[in-house]
């Protein structure tokens, strides 16, 4: 058994997604960044003056426990029942930017990896004049 797994993991498929695996995670770490840090101050600014949409929520219950202001890490530490929409947004635009990369790359890549030409054989004459040739030595 262990030497069918050492096998299994030599192969070119498991180590590839290995890397694909980390590389993802990477990316994901960038494409995370672009959003908290580059488009979402920017939506805040354009939807009103400077809104942090990480801090925005609605409370479900408990609102006696949450006062003006306080950010959504201390509104669920309080122990209010929050509803955090502001992270749910970010997370939906993390998931369409990293979506769209995902798909530019892979539209890329197939422009550079052709399907392997099946070789040609002998067209439909060529066979036809073969066997009309083997019926003449007969």
């Amino acid at each position: 058994m262990i030497k069918d797994f050492k096998a299994f993991l030599n192969q070119g498929n498991v180590m590839g997604l290995a890397v694909g695996v980390i590389i993802g995670a990477a990316f994901g770490t960038i494409v995370k960044s672009l959003t908290d840090d580059v488009l979402m101050p920017f939506i805040g600014l354009i939807t009103g003056g400077g809104v942090d949409f990480t801090n925005k929520y609605l409370i479900l219950s408990g609102g006696e426990k949450v006062t003006a202001g306080m950010t959504l890490a201390a509104a669920k530490a309080s122990g209010a029942n929050v509803m955090a929409l502001g992270s749910f947004v970010t997370a939906i635009i993390n998931f369409v930017l990293l979506a769209f990369v995902v798909f530019l790359l892979v539209r890329q890549a197939s422009k550079f990896i052709k399907p392997a030409e099946a070789p040609a054989g002998p067209t439909e004459v060529d066979l036809l004049t073969e066997i009309r040739d083997e019926l003449r030595k007969k």
